[in-house]
């Protein structure tokens, strides 16, 4: 539903005198040099939910000679402003850019991304929702008795009645499109909620003129029940959007708050991250984070680079590694220098490249919104239009009025409103029986159109849990031994050696951990290694041959080789029948990895896949994502690292595993419970019935509107028909969107399906 049908913009003006206008300084300070005289703000406009809202900002500021560019960020309800520090001989005050912002209708303060008013926001939208029911409830049953004919002094009494419940409930119901149309009309804007908050309004006054006058007609049933079913769909809109906005604060979270510096002369401070400057030295212990961008200065440990590669392996790092924000270190304490400030380490760039994905999200909507513009003036010209004719050629004035109303509210967007939203939810809890949780309702629009797909390969086509492959060649002796020394690390090796065990026979007294390298034992009978080749034969290579697509630990006494152990990753479970279903529908597939090549195409060889990546950064995959989108190509991305998280939010639509980190969760559309990957061809069937759906609902009030109108036109359809017709065209909408309920869950496995990546369209992919 359209923000501005839904009272959306000016929710939050009531709170605004709460707000004051930031500082020069602080804008200032707060702002990127981009040189050359630029400067980028970015400020957080709360009141922003559609096309309309992002065309009226964006104007408002590229027309001050002193502003660049501007772009609303409609996910994240951010603008981002490029300025110029002087124009001629001016300096620019940035005071008057957010007062421009202001001026336009919208509130504005620097950004922050803590959603703690859309929370706020959320819960008065369900109060309101239980408000408008209620009182829509009792006020039907009242209705009932008028209608079976009662007396004039019981007809009354229940008119009264049904005025004191409606009075309070439309104002605190009500209040949402009130402010909001006001707010529109103070700005010279015409939005949705001006004929919604007329209609009902009107239709207030009138049956309270009627009930005063001990008229026969009243419609205090009609106004809190349009109310009731549009804050319904106001509802489900918000909570849509909420969702899909949360895995900045994802990233958020993963960022440490700070920081232990170390001084000079030994001492040790803790500061705030953007307090850390460059070159300053930071003391990072095991299990904690990266805080910035950073050169290793001493110490030598494991880390897990998952968060830059996806890849679970713990990697070595020593004096003069490189280490990004992010990383975590697993097993010895590492001194650091700063090489970045905060705001532009890696983390700051995976926010940014999700930010500017998710900005180009915002079309699916833009064409409703700008029909929505349409909408308003047409309904207000036909309204009155219709209150003209009747009231100077038929000489009525009071049935003039009535028709004027029953225009209003029959022309409602309820039906329309409902259309999308009400499709979503349905879906999106038939696909929870599936164990499929749907992140954000449009997203299974845009899956129901993708013509190409790219995997990510550590956690998404395997499950990212090092599986021990050659035990029945292991002495069960050495066995033992190995699991005993993989109990005392953290290492994902040692610990899915360990795992394959169960249970420790052998105990050692004399166990350390050299980060980086391996454990070591001093027993009676010599020193047990466990780790690396290098490390456990004291410098030994691999033989010849050995396959370098396996990873491998090697256990010694006295630096001789005992056993060597070797792990596979294993595959997820239906990916052979998720990939032969993407065949069958003729879908290319591309494997996007962070391993090495080695690693990627024996994996690829063996699920049939011809295209597929390696060596990949983060931004490399976002960089596959947006190139086949400016293709023309609709890729679906189905990742689960939090390297994934930009090529999830720039990809057309998103997947990821629950077993994913949070930050892919959280930027994926749809997150599967289950371990098979069968849910993303299911996901697919289900988006598409689901796309069918809406059509038909949209075809539903096309056709609605087409019958209803000229009624009310005629003067035919009191309010309270406009009403009811109103309702059933709700219902209708509803109760075929219920239809998806009979999507079956089972996933048929393709026979005879061709081998995945058939489509000569891939090879453009990959270039």
């Amino acid at each position: 539903m359209s923000c501005c049908a839904a009272g959306t913009e000016g929710t939050l003006e009531m709170e605004r005198a709460a707000h004051a206008l930031p500082s020069s300084e602080e804008l200032r300070l707060s702002s990127r040099d981009l040189g050359d005289g630029l400067y980028q703000t970015e400020l957080s406009v709360p009141g922003v939910h559609c096309g309309a809202c992002i065309a009226t900002i964006e104007k408002s500021l590229k027309s001050r000679p002193d502003v660049e560019r501007a772009r609303v960020n409609l996910s994240t309800k951010r603008v981002s402003i490029v300025w110029k520090a002087k124009v001629g001989q001016i300096v620019t005050d940035p005071v008057d850019i957010v007062r421009t912002v202001f001026a336009s209708g919208y509130e504005a303060h620097l950004f922050a991304a803590a959603t703690d008013g859309d929370e706020a926001l959320r819960n008065k939208l369900m109060l309101a929702v239980a408000v408008a029911g209620f009182a829509a409830s009792n006020i039907m049953l009242l209705s009932v008795s008028v209608w079976s004919g009662a007396d004039a002094a019981t007809r009354d009494m229940f008119h009264w009645l049904s005025a004191a419940i409606a009075a309070p409930a439309i104002i605190y119901a009500g209040r949402f499109f009130f402010v909001s149309a006001w707010n529109g009309l103070r700005h010279g804007r015409v939005n949705m909620d001006v004929p919604i908050s007329l209609a009902v309004i009107l239709a207030y006054s009138m049956s309270l003129w009627e009930t005063v006058h001990h008229g026969e007609q009243a419609w205090f049933d009609a106004s809190v029940t349009l109310l009731f079913l549009l804050l319904i769909g106001r509802t489900l809109d918000h909570v849509m959007r909420d969702r899909a906005r949360s895995a900045i604060t994802g990233l958020a979270r993963l960022s440490p708050r700070g920081a232990m510096v170390v001084m000079a002369d030994g001492g040790r401070e803790y500061r705030p991250l953007a307090d850390i400057a460059i070159g300053d030295r930071l003391s990072v212990g095991a299990g904690e984070r990266v805080p910035v961008d950073s050169i290793v200065v001493s110490g030598v440990s494991d880390s897990d680079f998952s968060i830059v590669n996806g890849e679970s392996a713990a990697v070595r790092v020593q004096k003069g590694d490189a280490l990004q924000a992010g990383i975590l270190n697993l097993t010895g304490g590492l001194t650091l220098e700063a090489s970045a400030l905060a705001r532009d380490s890696f983390l700051a760039e995976i926010v940014r490249l999700m930010e500017a994905a998710e900005g180009g999200k915002a079309g699916y909507r833009r064409i409703a919104d700008r029909a929505a513009e349409i909408y308003a003036p047409a309904v207000h010209l036909l309204a009155f239009g219709a209150f003209l004719f009747w009231g100077l050629y038929g000489g009525d004035w009071k049935h003039a009025l009535l028709v004027a109303v029953a225009v209003l509210i029959i022309t409602c967007p309820c039906a329309l409103g409902l259309a999308v939203p009400v499709v979503q939810v349905v879906a999106a809890g038939r696909l929870f029986k599936a164990g499929i949780m749907v992140k954000d309702g449009s997203a299974m629009e845009r899956l129901a159109e993708i013509d190409c797909a790219a995997f990510d390969k550590t956690g998404t086509l395997t499950l990212g849990r090092p599986r021990f492959i050659n035990r029945s060649g292991v002495d069960p002796g050495h066995m033992q031994i190995a699991a005993s020394l993989g109990s005392h690390s953290r290492h994902p090796l040692s610990e899915a050696l360990y795992r394959s065990v169960g249970s420790v026979a052998v105990t050692f007294d004399d166990v350390r951990e050299i980060p980086g390298s391996g454990i070591e034992a001093k027993t009676s009978a010599g020193i047990y290694r466990l780790g690396s080749r290098s490390f456990a034969g004291n410098g030994t290579t691999a033989p010849e041959g050995r396959m370098s697509s396996r990873s491998e630990v090697v256990l010694s006494l006295d630096y001789a080789v005992l056993e060597t152990f070797q792990f596979e990753d294993a595959l997820r479970p239906g990916v052979e029948q998720a990939l032969a279903d993407f065949a069958l529908k003729k879908i290319p597939v591309t494997i996007l990895s962070g391993d090495r090549p080695e690693v990627v195409a024996k994996l690829a060889t063996r699920l049939c896949v011809r295209d597929w990546k390696a060596n990949l950064k983060p931004a490399d995959k976002a960089g596959f994502c947006v190139e086949a989108q400016r293709s023309g190509h609709r890729l679906l991305m189905v990742g689960d690292g939090i390297n994934d998280a930009p090529a999830l939010s720039a990809a057309h639509v998103s997947m990821a595993p629950a077993t994913a980190a949070d930050i892919g969760r959280q930027a994926a559309d749809f997150v599967f419970m289950h371990d098979s990957l069968e849910a993303v061809p299911l996901a697919i069937r289900a988006s598409r019935k689901a796309g069918r759906l809406i059509r038909e609902n949209f075809a539903i009030a096309i056709i609605y509107n087409g019958l209803a109108v000229p009624l009310a036109l005629s003067g035919i359809a009191t309010p309270l028909i406009a009403a009811i017709a109103m309702s059933t065209s709700s219902i209708i909408v509803v109760l075929n969107a219920l239809r998806l309920n009979s999507l079956g869950s089972h996933l048929p496995v393709p026979k005879g399906a061709p081998t995945p990546n058939v489509a000569p369209r891939t090879a453009r992919l990959a270039s």
